[in-house]
């Protein structure tokens, strides 16, 4: 086989495999970003309710606008990046019953959105901060109660949209072997 026929092979096989990559780890990627996303978010509000614990009269500004910041890039990175996906995954894969279930599941993260903006709105500037300040703690306990749901709510998302739909281990490492092999010929 000569040469120029064997590269080009290898090119389809290569197009082949970034193919499934974007279709199958591609959305594993987006949700491995997004739960470390989910993870900084949770260190963040602990940072901040530790220091609610301590004393507001010393509290550092920068810890709210860190969390608050997290708390919205971890907001958009799901509704505008990974629930959009999770949901043309189910459309290939025709199951209406997925799609209706995430139309349910979405509707039902709306109150928690819906709290976060009214946190960010409440604590956006140093004045709002300054005037809502002594409500810091409440609003913290609302966000950790409103945030639990949620996050219950996106794992049967993920679960019901994705894990359904994912290929098995199996296939992924067989598809891997097949791809590693071709490379050795």
């Amino acid at each position: 086989m000569g040469l120029i026929k064997r590269v080009e092979e290898r090119h389809v096989l290569i197009q082949q495999h970034v193919s499934n990559v974007e279709r199958w780890g591609g959305v594993n990627l987006v949700i491995d970003r997004w739960l470390e996303q989910r993870h900084q978010l949770l260190l963040s509000f602990s940072a901040l309710d530790d220091a609610c614990d301590r004393d507001l009269t010393t509290f550092d500004r920068g810890l709210l606008d860190r969390f608050s910041e997290q708390l919205l890039d971890y907001l958009s990175l799901g509704h505008f990046t990974l629930y959009p996906i999770l949901q043309q995954e189910a459309r290939e894969h025709a199951d209406g019953d997925a799609l209706a279930a995430a139309t349910q599941l979405l509707e039902n993260l709306d109150p928690s959105t819906q709290m976060a903006l009214a946190f960010e709105s409440d604590f956006s500037d140093a004045h709002r901060c300054r005037e809502n300040l002594a409500m810091l703690p409440a609003w913290l306990e609302r966000i950790k109660r409103g945030m639990s749901e949620r996050f219950t709510l996106e794992n049967l998302l993920i679960a019901r949209l994705h894990a359904v739909h994912a290929p098995t281990s199996e296939f992924v490492a067989g598809l891997s072997q097949r791809l590693g092999e071709s490379f050795q010929h």
